[in-house]
């Protein structure tokens, strides 16, 4: 293996006496690319926001920085927006697949945007009261939610969703949309395991009218 490497290098540099301008721009395009790599995978990445689920936080349009340094030695906290893969998208499992969601260069798979509501351990329950207001309902009290759009617009819960009450489990959390009328959420495809997130949405640097720090709460 080893003197394969060698045999390589060795061409390499025979090839760049002859095309030292060539040899000098292939070796900026791999440095450029290492480092677009080493960035997206340890510090941070751009996203845009391609639907209406998190508005009024979000905006159909805007585009903003997705964090990943906190993943890597903190637990998500309640109200944290995160970017993540949902438990119903089947990633590629080949290196090049792993290469891609790791980087997130040429990755297709289908990513998501929402809020934490619930955290690993919880009691968690969606309930809509008499007035036809919307709540959620952790360990038994209702959760201050200042962000949503509206408490009375909300996707009536139906046997086939995850409205509990239940338990979250360890290593999993319940995520949903700032627009719970119009939100592909946890009530629908249930837990995101903490493996399947990206990062934290932190900041919205365009358009520029919008922009904004994007805060837990």
């Amino acid at each position: 293996m080893f003197e394969k490497i060698k045999e390589w290098k060795q061409k390499y540099d025979e090839w760049g006496k002859v095309h030292p301008s060539a040899k000098e721009w292939l070796e900026t395009f791999v440095f450029v690319f290492v480092m677009v790599i080493i960035i997206r995978y340890f510090i941070c990445e751009v996203r845009w926001i391609p639907s209406a689920s998190m508005h009024p936080t979000l905006m159909e349009g805007d585009r903003i920085i997705v964090e990943r340094v906190t993943h890597f030695y903190a637990k998500p906290k309640r109200g944290d927006i995160l970017v993540f893969y949902p438990p119903f998208v089947k990633p590629k499992k080949s290196l090049l697949g792993i290469l891609e969601r790791r980087t997130g260069l040429f990755c297709n798979d289908v990513a998501f945007i929402k809020r934490v509501v619930g955290l690993p351990g919880e009691k968690i329950e969606i309930k809509t009261l008499k007035d036809g207001k919307n709540v959620v309902l952790i360990n038994d009290k209702p959760l201050k939610e200042d962000y949503i759009l509206s408490e009375y617009e909300s996707i009536p819960c139906s046997d086939t969703m995850y409205c509990g009450p239940m338990i979250i489990p360890q290593g999993k959390y319940f995520m949903m949309g700032d627009n719970r009328g119009n939100s592909e959420d946890s009530r629908f495809w249930g837990f995101l395991p903490e493996g399947r997130i990206i990062g934290r949405a932190v900041f919205v640097f365009w358009p520029l009218n919008r922009i904004k720090v994007l805060k837990a709460n």
